[in-house]
């Protein structure tokens, strides 16, 4: 793809955010001028394009995941600050909190010992490729936050109810799933014995990426806990599970892993044998 056509699919993947921010929001707050959820994604938008800079000319993609977990944050502490939420918005800004100082530093961690993410070894050369990929780590904060900044800004968000109750139980399922997940697979890349060998125990015996899982599942929880919040076009907020969904499932996650996958134990009997009794995502008992 050639850095003038990446660059344009950038712009438009930012008005498109931008269109559906001002779209749901509900015109209460402004920020700089700005309906508040438009100012909101402008801002997550503006941090990836502030690191991509460096990360560009030091060729480094070091810095992606740890930019996007700061992002979260900064997003939805901005959003709580300036939305003065209630017990619901409350918990969810908290929630949300936990969710990216855990993935982020873990993630942080996982690059720097590995040295490198072979996700950006072809784009990182090419500047408006690699623009690209930063721009849709925005996209990916503000779809993905949906749910929990309309629920933090709303005025209109009830008390506690047993939407809440029922959505900090699936998040709470879904956050556990991932970090045992997350801990299991590093666990078993620490063992030398392990190394050019695959996974297949605890939770990835129940599923080939349950860690995957787990993130579909808290957002879903996030959303659930958000409901009473959404009136009119805000019951568009449910599109935040539904795209984390489709990023993992179809884009950027599980496509290529599986495909990295298949090229290192493609023709294994044993990894054959996994891949024909494990499911991809959904969890299921094992198969003996």
């Amino acid at each position: 793809m050639r850095n003038s056509v990446a660059f344009v699919i950038s712009l438009l993947v930012t008005l498109l955010a931008l269109g559906l921010a001002v779209l749901l929001d509900d015109g209460a707050q402004h920020l700089a001028g700005l309906p508040l959820l438009a100012a909101l994604a402008l801002f997550a938008f503006a941090v990836q394009w502030l690191v991509f800079i460096p990360s560009f000319l030091r060729q480094t993609e070091h810095y992606y995941d740890l930019a996007g977990s700061l992002t979260y944050a900064s997003v939805i502490l901005l959003a709580a600050g300036l939305g003065a939420p209630d017990a619901r918005g409350g918990v969810i800004a908290a929630l949300v909190l936990m969710w990216c100082g855990r993935l982020g530093s873990f993630l942080f961690r996982r690059v720097k010992r590995s040295g490198k993410d072979g996700r950006f070894d072809d784009i990182k050369p090419h500047w408006g490729r690699f623009f690209m990929a930063w721009t849709f780590q925005g996209l990916w904060v503000f779809m993905t936050l949906l749910a929990a900044l309309i629920a933090v800004t709303s005025p209109a968000a009830s008390n506690w109810d047993v939407w809440a109750t029922l959505g900090l139980a699936v998040w709470v399922a879904g956050f556990a799933i991932e970090a045992i997940a997350d801990r299991q697979k590093s666990a078993f890349r620490a063992e030398p014995a392990n190394r050019g060998h695959f996974i297949r125990h605890g939770l990835w015996a129940w599923s080939r990426h349950p860690n995957y899982f787990g993130e579909i599942l808290l957002w879903t929880g996030i959303a659930i806990m958000a409901t009473p919040a959404m009136a009119g076009w805000q019951w568009l907020g449910w599109a935040s599970p539904l795209f984390v969904f489709w990023l993992l499932n179809k884009v950027s996650g599980i496509p290529m892993l599986e495909k990295r996958a298949d090229k290192s134990w493609g023709g294994d009997p044993e990894y054959e044998a996994y891949k024909a009794s494990t499911p991809v995502l959904f969890p299921r008992p094992p198969r003996h």
